[in-house]
């Protein structure tokens, strides 16, 4: 995924292994993504887990109103929430899973992917057993 920009600076990591960067406020909540502008000063940048589990999921069949500036043409995804345990939970693509093999409380594993033919995006997918 290098070679392709993301969506937004700063979502995640740039390593080997990337996790999603969310925001500790003072308090010790953490909030995703990083709030942008002034309350950016409020929060601290912390790496979050890459394994979480299915909170909710539902299908995206339409496409979204404008300003969507996904790939063309439309193509239904799978988004969901993910809790990441003790953090917080995201709202996310969920790839390579067909609706019928998603159960609430599966394990997911984050990942990077392609989101058009430029650009990348976060996601989870669900969690390989061995």
């Amino acid at each position: 995924m290098s070679a392709l920009a993301p969506v937004a600076p700063g979502l995640w990591t740039d390593e080997a292994e990337p996790r999603l960067i969310g925001g500790r406020r003072a308090n010790g909540e953490i909030v995703f993504p990083v709030p942008s502008g002034d309350a950016a000063a409020l929060v601290e940048p912390v790496a979050l887990s890459r394994k979480g589990t299915l909170w909710s999921w539902t299908t995206q069949g339409f496409e979204p109103k404008e300003p969507y500036s996904g790939p063309q043409p439309f193509q239904p995804f799978l988004i969901g929430y993910v809790e990441l345990p003790g953090e917080v939970i995201v709202e996310t693509r969920i790839v390579d899973a067909e609706a019928a093999d998603l159960v609430i409380g599966m394990p997911m594993t984050f990942a990077v992917v392609a989101f058009d033919d430029t650009r990348s995006t976060y996601a989870f997918r669900p969690e390989r057993q061995p």
